[in-house]
Protein backbone atom coordinates (compact mmCIF):
# COMPACT_ATOMS: atom_id res chain seq x y z
CA UNK A 1 0.00 0.00 0.00
CA UNK A 2 1.06 3.55 -0.50
CA UNK A 3 2.85 5.68 2.03
CA UNK A 4 4.75 2.94 3.88
CA UNK A 5 6.93 4.02 6.80
CA UNK A 6 9.49 2.25 8.95
CA UNK A 7 8.60 1.78 12.61
CA UNK A 8 9.82 -0.23 15.57
CA UNK A 9 7.32 -2.29 17.59
CA UNK A 10 8.11 -3.70 21.02
CA UNK A 11 6.10 -6.41 22.77
CA UNK A 12 4.38 -3.70 24.82
CA UNK A 13 3.42 -1.88 21.59
CA UNK A 14 1.74 -5.03 20.26
CA UNK A 15 -0.08 -5.34 23.59
CA UNK A 16 -1.25 -1.71 23.34
CA UNK A 17 -2.49 -2.42 19.80
CA UNK A 18 -4.47 -5.45 21.03
CA UNK A 19 -5.89 -3.59 24.03
CA UNK A 20 -7.06 -0.65 21.95
CA UNK A 21 -8.74 -2.83 19.33
CA UNK A 22 -10.49 -4.71 22.16
CA UNK A 23 -11.78 -1.37 23.45
CA UNK A 24 -12.82 -0.34 19.93
CA UNK A 25 -14.69 -3.64 19.68
CA UNK A 26 -16.75 -2.97 22.77
CA UNK A 27 -17.79 0.55 21.79
CA UNK A 28 -18.33 0.08 18.04
CA UNK A 29 -22.11 0.20 18.05
CA UNK A 30 -23.12 0.13 14.41
CA UNK A 31 -19.99 -1.69 13.26
CA UNK A 32 -16.29 -0.93 13.23
CA UNK A 33 -16.51 1.70 10.50
CA UNK A 34 -18.15 4.17 12.88
CA UNK A 35 -14.94 4.25 14.93
CA UNK A 36 -12.69 5.01 11.97
CA UNK A 37 -11.87 8.54 13.20
CA UNK A 38 -10.79 7.19 16.58
CA UNK A 39 -8.82 4.32 15.02
CA UNK A 40 -7.08 6.80 12.72
CA UNK A 41 -6.23 9.05 15.66
CA UNK A 42 -4.80 6.09 17.59
CA UNK A 43 -2.80 4.61 14.69
CA UNK A 44 -1.68 7.77 12.85
CA UNK A 45 -1.67 10.68 15.27
CA UNK A 46 -0.94 9.09 18.67
CA UNK A 47 1.51 6.35 17.66
CA UNK A 48 2.61 7.05 14.07
CA UNK A 49 2.27 3.37 13.16
CA UNK A 50 0.35 4.13 9.94
CA UNK A 51 0.06 7.03 7.52
CA UNK A 52 -3.18 8.70 6.43
CA UNK A 53 -2.68 7.14 3.01
CA UNK A 54 -2.48 3.65 4.52
CA UNK A 55 -5.64 4.22 6.55
CA UNK A 56 -7.56 5.46 3.51
CA UNK A 57 -6.25 2.70 1.25
CA UNK A 58 -7.13 0.02 3.83
CA UNK A 59 -10.71 1.23 4.10
CA UNK A 60 -11.13 1.59 0.33
CA UNK A 61 -9.75 -1.90 -0.37
CA UNK A 62 -11.94 -3.45 2.33
CA UNK A 63 -15.06 -1.66 1.08
CA UNK A 64 -14.38 -2.64 -2.53
CA UNK A 65 -13.71 -6.27 -1.62
CA UNK A 66 -16.51 -8.81 -1.30
CA UNK A 67 -17.25 -9.85 2.25
CA UNK A 68 -17.63 -8.05 5.54
CA UNK A 69 -16.43 -4.46 5.88
CA UNK A 70 -14.42 -5.42 8.97
CA UNK A 71 -11.58 -6.41 6.62
CA UNK A 72 -10.09 -2.92 6.95
CA UNK A 73 -9.14 -3.77 10.54
CA UNK A 74 -7.06 -6.72 9.34
CA UNK A 75 -5.45 -4.40 6.79
CA UNK A 76 -4.64 -1.89 9.55
CA UNK A 77 -2.82 -4.64 11.45
CA UNK A 78 -1.20 -5.92 8.26
CA UNK A 79 0.17 -2.46 7.47
CA UNK A 80 1.41 -1.91 11.03
CA UNK A 81 3.29 -5.21 10.74
CA UNK A 82 4.70 -4.37 7.30
CA UNK A 83 5.84 -1.00 8.62
CA UNK A 84 7.46 -2.82 11.56
CA UNK A 85 9.52 -5.06 9.35
CA UNK A 86 8.06 -7.82 7.25
CA UNK A 87 5.51 -10.41 6.26
CA UNK A 88 5.52 -12.33 9.57
CA UNK A 89 4.94 -9.16 11.53
CA UNK A 90 2.22 -8.23 9.03
CA UNK A 91 0.46 -11.52 9.74
CA UNK A 92 0.90 -10.96 13.47
CA UNK A 93 -0.54 -7.47 13.19
CA UNK A 94 -3.53 -8.66 11.18
CA UNK A 95 -4.28 -11.41 13.71
CA UNK A 96 -3.86 -9.08 16.70
CA UNK A 97 -6.20 -6.46 15.25
CA UNK A 98 -8.83 -9.00 14.17
CA UNK A 99 -8.79 -10.94 17.46
CA UNK A 100 -8.91 -7.67 19.38
CA UNK A 101 -11.77 -6.47 17.24
CA UNK A 102 -13.86 -9.65 17.20
CA UNK A 103 -13.36 -11.38 20.55
CA UNK A 104 -14.88 -8.81 22.96
CA UNK A 105 -17.86 -7.90 20.77
CA UNK A 106 -18.63 -11.55 19.99
CA UNK A 107 -18.46 -12.44 23.67
CA UNK A 108 -20.70 -9.50 24.57
CA UNK A 109 -23.24 -10.38 21.87
CA UNK A 110 -23.27 -14.00 22.92
CA UNK A 111 -23.84 -13.03 26.55
CA UNK A 112 -26.61 -10.49 25.88
CA UNK A 113 -28.47 -11.72 22.78
CA UNK A 114 -30.61 -14.23 24.64
CA UNK A 115 -31.56 -11.70 27.33
CA UNK A 116 -32.44 -9.03 24.75
CA UNK A 117 -34.56 -11.47 22.77
CA UNK A 118 -36.49 -12.48 25.88
CA UNK A 119 -36.96 -8.84 26.95
CA UNK A 120 -37.52 -7.10 23.61
CA UNK A 121 -40.99 -5.99 24.71
CA UNK A 122 -39.63 -3.88 27.59
CA UNK A 123 -39.72 -0.09 27.11
CA UNK A 124 -36.08 0.30 28.15
CA UNK A 125 -34.92 -2.07 25.39
CA UNK A 126 -37.07 -0.30 22.79
CA UNK A 127 -35.83 3.12 23.96
CA UNK A 128 -32.21 1.99 23.79
CA UNK A 129 -32.63 0.80 20.20
CA UNK A 130 -34.34 4.04 19.17
CA UNK A 131 -31.70 6.18 20.87
CA UNK A 132 -28.80 4.38 19.23
CA UNK A 133 -30.00 4.94 15.65
CA UNK A 134 -29.09 8.64 15.40
CA UNK A 135 -25.80 8.00 17.20
CA UNK A 136 -24.78 5.36 14.64
CA UNK A 137 -25.75 7.64 11.73
CA UNK A 138 -23.72 10.52 13.19
CA UNK A 139 -20.69 8.27 13.71
CA UNK A 140 -20.90 7.04 10.11
CA UNK A 141 -21.02 10.64 8.87
CA UNK A 142 -17.93 11.38 10.96
CA UNK A 143 -16.16 8.37 9.43
CA UNK A 144 -16.97 9.62 5.95
CA UNK A 145 -15.69 13.08 6.86
CA UNK A 146 -12.44 11.54 8.16
CA UNK A 147 -11.88 9.68 4.90
CA UNK A 148 -12.76 12.70 2.79
CA UNK A 149 -10.54 15.20 4.61
CA UNK A 150 -7.50 13.14 5.64
CA UNK A 151 -4.47 14.97 4.30
CA UNK A 152 -6.43 17.18 1.89
CA UNK A 153 -7.09 20.88 1.54
CA UNK A 154 -9.93 22.43 -0.43
CA UNK A 155 -7.62 24.71 -2.43
CA UNK A 156 -5.30 21.91 -3.53
CA UNK A 157 -7.64 18.92 -3.73
CA UNK A 158 -10.81 20.56 -5.02
CA UNK A 159 -11.50 17.72 -7.53
CA UNK A 160 -11.72 15.23 -4.63
CA UNK A 161 -14.09 17.53 -2.76
CA UNK A 162 -16.20 18.05 -5.87
CA UNK A 163 -16.49 14.31 -6.49
CA UNK A 164 -17.38 13.78 -2.81
CA UNK A 165 -20.13 16.40 -2.93
CA UNK A 166 -21.56 15.16 -6.24
CA UNK A 167 -21.47 11.53 -5.06
CA UNK A 168 -23.20 12.45 -1.79
CA UNK A 169 -25.92 14.31 -3.70
CA UNK A 170 -26.40 11.40 -6.12
CA UNK A 171 -26.69 8.92 -3.27
CA UNK A 172 -29.16 11.09 -1.36
CA UNK A 173 -31.36 12.20 -4.25
CA UNK A 174 -30.44 10.11 -7.24
CA UNK A 175 -31.39 6.67 -8.42
CA UNK A 176 -27.93 5.60 -9.62
CA UNK A 177 -26.58 2.28 -8.33
CA UNK A 178 -23.73 2.68 -5.86
CA UNK A 179 -21.57 0.22 -7.81
CA UNK A 180 -21.72 2.60 -10.75
CA UNK A 181 -20.54 5.44 -8.53
CA UNK A 182 -17.70 3.28 -7.18
CA UNK A 183 -16.68 2.34 -10.72
CA UNK A 184 -16.79 6.00 -11.80
CA UNK A 185 -14.63 7.08 -8.87
CA UNK A 186 -12.13 4.30 -9.57
CA UNK A 187 -12.00 5.26 -13.24
CA UNK A 188 -11.41 8.94 -12.41
CA UNK A 189 -8.61 7.95 -10.06
CA UNK A 190 -7.06 5.54 -12.60
CA UNK A 191 -7.07 8.27 -15.25
CA UNK A 192 -5.22 10.56 -12.82
CA UNK A 193 -8.02 13.08 -12.62
CA UNK A 194 -8.24 12.81 -8.83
Amino acid sequence: MSGAISISMSVSDWWVLLQNFMIFSLVSVGGPLVLLPEMRRFLVVDHGWLTDDQVSASVVIAQASPGPNVLFIALFGWNVGLNAGGIWLALLGAVICMVGSLLPSCALIYATAHWLHRNSYRPIVKAFKQGMSPVVVALLICSGWTLATAGTTLAHDWPLWLVSIVTTALVLWGRLPMYGLLAAGGALGAMGLL
